[in-house]
């Protein structure tokens, strides 16, 4: 049985939907990211499964039943806010406790539950501590720990760790998953990080403009994307999205001087490609011509930007790679590393044989 199921649900204020006939399963002990840009309805879509916004259309199933007009308190699932929501006035102690004295659990169970959880988040030297006296990475570790005290089976994270810088982020990335994992619980975590999503999902639907673009897991995301939308948008830096268009031996690349890169006609379809699967080589070593523009040096590799034509194209490159202005070289890849697309409806089209000169 499925822990969560939504079934055609839409949401919509006046003439603005936000999200559109919206389906799909969440099992148990599974941890599943509503990923997408800011305005996709994935918070609103998380909301409802809360029972926070009420839906116009469709059904809300929760362990498989009919929890659509169902009040919050009775759905039994756990909140984290990306505000934290903490009591400045209360300690760490009462800010956990909170549900449970409302609830009115027993004392004895209370303190049980409290020793448990708070050793597991690693906040056991600071329960006396207020909120203000706590660091970004702790506050949340409150609001996760209130999550998990309540021993609900599903826990709904909403933007958890946006308001944390880089390294807390990963930190917390690290000790999410592993308390998901460790407690069986099963999560819908949203974020607009894709960096997130693809490290710590078991699954990630990807929304867009209250639809949903593509479901699957992060490998499935990554290495077929279903759009070109899903190409853009996974990835770090993001797949590059290349017009074709018809040359004398197959698709060249619109605005190159070729060689060919698809056997078939290129006009109407877009190449992707992802920059760590491009390779800079010589100019006498083959492969399409282009000129280096710019470069990003990370550290371990560098992000190296050039031109075909007019299009712009990103390569990932080991190490330091230093680049002079409008340096000639040659860009290869790998036949198998090419997707390709329909220009007008942004899918995948499949069945396109790359030319084996392009990589």
């Amino acid at each position: 049985m499925s822990a969560i199921e939504l079934q055609h649900v839409t949401k919509s204020w006046g003439s603005t939907v936000a999200v559109r006939d919206v389906s799909f399963l969440v099992e148990e002990g599974a941890f599943v990211v509503l990923l997408g840009p800011s305005g996709c309805g994935k918070s609103t879509t998380l909301r409802m499964v809360a029972g926070l916004e009420d839906t116009a259309r469709g059904r809300i199933l929760i362990g498989g039943e009919d929890m659509t007009h169902v009040a919050p308190a009775q759905r039994h699932v756990s909140m984290v806010f990306q505000s934290y929501a903490l009591f400045p006035h209360l300690d760490v102690r009462q800010n956990i406790l909170f549900g449970l004295n409302v609830r009115k659990v027993p004392t004895a169970e209370k303190e049980a539950r409290l020793k448990r959880v708070a050793e597991l988040v690693g906040l056991a030297p600071l329960l006396d501590r207020k909120p203000a006296q706590l660091s970004g990475g702790q506050r949340q570790r409150v609001a996760l720990a209130r999550a998990i005290v309540a021993e609900n089976p599903i826990c709904l994270m909403d933007e958890p760790l946006s308001n944390l810088d880089a390294k807390l982020r990963h930190e917390m990335r690290v000790e999410i998953r592993a308390l998901q994992q460790r407690l069986a619980m099963t999560v819908v975590y949203v974020t607009h990080d894709q960096a997130e999503a693809m490290s710590m999902a078991d699954r990630i639907i990807l929304m867009r403009d209250g639809d949903i673009e593509q479901e699957g897991t992060p490998d499935e995301l990554y290495s077929a994307p279903a759009t070109m939308f899903t190409a853009g948008f996974i990835g770090t830096p993001p797949m590059n999205l290349l017009a074709l268009a018809d040359g004398p031996q197959g698709a060249v690349i619109a605005g190159g001087d070729g060689p060919a890169v698809l056997e078939s006609g290129g006009n109407g379809l877009t190449l992707g490609i992802r920059p760590e699967h491009v390779i800079v080589a010589a100019e006498a070593e083959g492969g399409i011509p282009a000129r280096l523009t710019a470069s990003d040096y990370l550290g371990a590799d560098t992000v190296v930007t050039a031109r075909i034509g007019a299009q712009t194209i990103n390569a990932r490159v080991p190490g330091h790679y230093a680049v002079s202005p409008d340096h000639e070289v040659r860009l290869t890849w790998a036949a198998s590393a090419l997707h390709v697309f329909d220009s007008q409806t942004g899918r995948r089209v499949d069945g396109h044989r790359a030319r084996q000169n392009s990589g």
